[in-house]
């Protein structure tokens, strides 16, 4: 993919007569860069990407803050320029990536077999550019927060020959169902242009309490993330929010409990979530949103996580095709569907 050239040593014929040698950037008095240095052309599937997202790639082992550290301190450099780590990489960009000490040199913590043979068997579709897969529930999408390997790090383990491998979206830890994971970059810009217009349907199944009304099929609430003194992350309504609109239809009643279909036309983070909690039917299972009673009513059922799942997408591929993907409620959520039919 990038074609990688080492920093060649320039001579120093001028060195005898008292002058300083010019390094490769035309820098005088500056040494010749090391051999580790790296020089990197950026080609058609990584344009686009930040400068900070690329370099964690390259520099697999790195801290994120020494990933910044270096950028700040202008060693390295786009097209023999400082940049900021925003910067959008263009096709075409010389990058000059510096020799950096790893922090550590151990091997990436491996999946644990149960998970890998979770993801394997996942796989609802995939051609060269992408992968679908129906990400179980408990699983995190990628590492962090105590998490040592989620499906991200997962996968690229498990597909060693898939070198560009990137979560197209994210889906929380207990949430199951539908995920995108681009193989190409080409195929992840497109997605996220798709997500940033309406040229992709997602469709969710949840369970919340109470009677959700039939005319209720529209909640319009802007969503505002805020951190707690305990560090919680927690999203809610807020009139200086971020615009979030959300879709509703009526499933299936059962007893205590209404089965939705939530499309979210926004992507803000918890939005499916807190618009339940917002119309006054939080979802069942929601440990962070919902309350505690209804949760423990609802065990009684075999109820034991949230009752959220990613069942549908439906996009157009770059070549025009229409996919549509399903992934099947997991059984766990079934058989609390049936045990409430039966009472």
């Amino acid at each position: 993919m990038n074609r990688q050239l080492n920093d060649l040593s320039v001579p120093s014929s001028g060195s005898a007569q008292g002058q300083k040698p010019v390094s490769q950037d035309g820098v005088k008095g500056a040494v010749s860069p090391s051999p580790a240095v790296r020089f990197i052309t950026i080609d058609a599937d990584d344009a686009g990407q930040r400068l900070d997202n690329h370099l964690c790639r390259v520099l697999k082992g790195v801290p994120k803050t020494r990933v910044y550290r270096i950028i700040r301190k202008g060693e390295v450099r786009v097209n023999k320029k400082r940049s900021t780590a925003d910067y959008r990489l263009q096709e075409g960009d010389l990058l000059r990536v510096p020799p950096v000490r790893m922090a550590e040199k151990n091997e990436p913590n491996k999946p644990p077999a149960s998970m890998v043979e979770q993801l394997e068997q996942s796989v609802l579709y995939e051609d060269s550019k992408l992968m679908v897969i129906n990400k179980p529930s408990g699983l995190a999408v990628h590492g962090g927060s105590g998490i040592s390997c989620g499906v991200i790090e997962a996968l690229r383990q498990i597909r060693p020959n898939e070198k560009g491998l990137e979560l197209v979206h994210r889906l929380d830890r207990d949430t199951s169902g539908c995920l995108m994971v681009a193989k190409k970059r080409s195929m992840l810009r497109y997605l996220h242009a798709q997500l940033q217009g309406d040229g992709i349907s997602k469709i969710y199944n949840a369970l919340v309490i109470g009677r959700w009304p039939a005319r209720k099929q529209l909640v319009n609430a802007p969503l505002q993330k805020n951190t707690l003194r305990s560090g919680e992350r927690m999203v809610r309504v807020h009139v200086d929010g971020k615009t979030s609109r959300t879709r509703y239809q009526v499933l299936q009643r059962l007893g205590d409990a209404t089965l939705v279909e939530a499309s979210p036309l926004t992507g803000r983070t918890h939005q499916i979530r807190v618009h339940c909690l917002h119309a006054g039917h939080a979802i069942l299972g929601d440990e962070k949103y919902g309350r505690d009673e209804d949760n423990r009513q609802f065990r009684g059922y075999g109820l034991r996580r949230l009752f959220l799942h990613a069942a549908r997408l439906q996009f157009q591929l770059p070549d025009g095709e229409i996919l549509k993907i399903e992934a099947p409620l997991p059984d766990d959520l079934q058989k609390v569907l049936k045990r409430l039919g039966n009472d």
